[in-house]
């Protein structure tokens, strides 16, 4: 069979616990995530083979997160143990009308320093059929951007499917590049594009009308423009996909997604998410859900968006940054049966 690689950072997720805010917190909750990573373990957790590529520094923490990875059935051979520090992040999670809140501490972290030239794309990819990125990889460092760019190079040159989550994150690009300096080149190599609209304003300047995500209100239609205008400005994208999140408050989403390939414009069924448990990786558990409905059921769109759709949305109901769902769960909320009674 063969596997999925994905590339990018994996950082210390340190999290205040029970709603507290930063000033309450006495204590944080240890745990590890970042896009590529949530992508691998849930793709494991499926049962697909799939390797994670990424810097750690050789220290105690590094190995932790190897390790972590490790239980979740993700080969790690090709982790580059370099640098002296692993990026962390802070989240401080919302409640009702209170939004989360996440600091980034990341500045001069091992894959921000990784070297071109470093990572043997070559062999890694040698019995791989799929490579996935995402857009906060190269807002980390000119050198990880150099790097992603090799990667995507190398996939498309030995005839990879190469999907990227644009994931645009302001708070990320500072070493003198914007994203739309670096983004283009980039996805121009790419096969699927998932995002949203702020995703598609913010890299490429296209704008989604008539959309009102903070009223909880998604008119799907709206995003049928936007996904076409990226897939014509890619030549190469066989499928664009959004996610549609309406935020009623912190702990009530809607969720859903469409998906267009260039002929049929498709929308997933909408799930009211009415107690949010943690939605951090929510886009990586929709994401890890395409590729793998995708890989499964070639051809069958309708079926990859309903699964993905799905998958996100079980992963609002789980702590952490990892979806620990399995297959047959999220055929069953598919099936309709969204009940949550215990299961004997």
């Amino acid at each position: 069979m063969s596997k999925v690689v994905t590339f990018g950072e994996i950082m210390l997720r340190l999290a205040t616990p029970n709603y507290q805010r930063f000033a309450q917190a006495r204590s944080l909750e240890v745990s590890f995530g970042g896009g590529e990573a949530n992508v691998a373990v849930a793709l494991a957790n499926f049962g697909e083979q799939v390797s994670y590529v990424t810097c750690l520094p050789p220290n105690d923490w590094g190995k932790a997160a190897a390790m972590e990875l490790k239980k979740y059935n993700v080969n790690t051979d090709y982790i580059q143990w370099s640098g002296d520090r692993m990026g962390i992040y802070f989240l401080e999670t919302g409640a009702v009308m209170r939004p989360s809140k996440v600091i980034y501490d990341r500045a001069g972290s091992s894959i921000a320093q990784v070297k071109p030239g470093s990572i043997p794309w070559e062999v890694i990819f040698e019995d791989a059929d799929w490579f996935h990125w995402t857009g906060i990889t190269p807002a980390i460092s000119e050198n990880a951007a150099l790097v992603c760019k090799e990667a995507v190079e190398i996939a498309a040159k030995k005839g990879l499917t190469i999907s990227v989550d644009l994931n645009f994150r302001k708070n990320l690009w500072k070493y003198g590049k914007k994203a739309s300096d670096i983004m283009p080149e980039l996805v121009k190599f790419c096969d699927i594009i998932l995002g949203n609209e702020e995703d598609a304003e913010m890299v490429f300047g296209i704008k989604t009308e008539g959309v009102e995500i903070n009223q909880g209100r998604i008119d799907a239609l709206a995003y049928q423009q936007t996904a076409a205008k990226l897939m014509n400005l890619f030549p190469k994208v066989k499928k664009v996909i959004i996610t549609l999140r309406g935020s009623v408050s912190a702990n009530h989403n809607t969720w859903s997604g469409v998906l267009w390939n260039g002929i049929d414009f498709l929308q997933a069924p909408t799930y009211q998410i009415t107690h949010i448990v943690d939605r951090v990786g929510g886009g990586d558990s929709f994401m890890a859900g395409l590729i793998y409905a995708l890989r499964k059921k070639p051809g069958d769109d309708s079926y990859a968006l309903r699964f993905a759709v799905a998958a996100s949305a079980l992963k609002h109901t789980i702590h952490g940054d990892f979806n620990l769902v399995t297959v047959d769960e999220v055929n069953k909320l598919m099936s309709g049966d969204a009940s949550g009674r215990v299961m004997r």
